[in-house]
């Protein structure tokens, strides 16, 4: 069986996260969101090019995260959370999606 790229699962879950948050107008939900597709992207990230990488590829879904609330208040929510996931997915791309 294929596996879901994991810059995919990184994009699918900010995206996914703040989807869910926003429509069920519940922060809890859309952060499990977040979470679990992090940590399933983090995984991937840790077994297909080591822990070093997958520590930077974490720290950056973290921080694209976090990134994107500032970013909202100049361009917008959506674009904001877009901006952030394809930055992140880039990175997973480059860095271990790639190789495969």
């Amino acid at each position: 069986m294929a596996k879901v790229p994991a810059a995919a699962v990184a994009a699918g879950g900010l995206v996914g996260g703040y989807a869910v948050a926003r429509f069920t107008k519940k922060r809890p939900l859309g952060g499990a969101v977040l979470a679990v597709a992090g940590a399933a992207a983090a995984q991937q990230w840790r077994q297909r090019a080591g822990a070093k990488t997958g520590a930077a590829l974490s720290a950056a879904y973290v921080a694209g995260f976090a990134g994107s609330h500032p970013l909202a208040k100049k361009v917008g929510a959506w674009p904001a959370v877009l901006g952030v996931a394809g930055s992140v997915a880039l990175a997973s791309w480059v860095m271990v999606d790639r190789r495969r």
